[in-house]
């Protein structure tokens, strides 16, 4: 379990913080806006009216205390900017900051983020890559030019087994899960045997796994 603070409460900071509780995490979260709080009361241990652009408000939370400090405003920027840097001068341990715009991103990360994230543009990346290929169902970039994908097997695989397609030979990736009816199945031996009707969690650099998702 890990202690989490979420400063603004809208779309974004409202779905992370369900999320979050999902996980059994304890989460504080912090709006100016009261009515934003209500709704989520259910999901967190501690709730406060305040505007942290008010130092005297932010030193108050203990942002020490927690594992990792979201800040999740998204209409203005500048109270962003000094959220993140005044968490940072406050102690906190780990700021992760939300951004709309490169420019943003660089400021906010010179400010204090330890980390930004683009919610907006990671799910349009998501979608894009999804729909652009047939039988995509979901897909995560790793970094450095590496992703997992989950896809559904080629047809001619289906009936043989993994040793047989020599997956890893032949396309330079590997399958590190099949999904089959709701339950997922971790590293598949190679005595595997593909199936109609289920997904494959497959890794590899993007350029291999083009050539897979090329045939379906």
């Amino acid at each position: 379990m890990k202690s989490f603070l979420i400063i603004g409460l809208g779309r974004f900071g409202s779905h992370l913080c369900r999320n979050l509780s999902k996980l059994d995490n304890e989460i504080m979260i912090v709006d100016e806006i009261e009515e934003k709080l209500q709704d989520l009361l259910p999901f967190v241990v501690s709730a406060k009216i305040g505007d942290c652009t008010n130092e005297k408000v932010l030193k108050s939370l203990g942002v020490g205390n927690f594992d990792t400090c979201f800040v999740c405003i998204g209409n203005n920027f500048q109270s962003s900017l000094e959220v993140t840097s005044l968490l940072k001068e406050a102690g906190a341990k780990n700021v992760v900051s939300k951004a709309d715009r490169d420019i943003h991103a660089k400021f906010l990360l010179r400010n204090g983020a330890d980390e930004v994230i683009y919610p907006d543009r990671d799910i349009a990346d998501k979608v894009a890559v999804r729909f652009s290929a047939n039988q995509v169902f979901d897909y995560v970039e790793l970094g450095k030019g590496f992703s997992i994908y989950e896809i559904a097997p080629l047809p001619e695989w289906i009936g043989r087994s993994i040793l047989d397609v020599n997956v890893r030979a032949a396309y330079n990736t590997n399958i590190i899960g099949v999904k089959n009816g709701g339950e997922m199945h971790l590293m598949p031996g190679p005595d595997y045997v593909f199936q109609t009707d289920e997904h494959l969690m497959v890794i590899g650099h993007q350029a291999d796994l083009q050539k897979i998702l090329r045939k379906l």
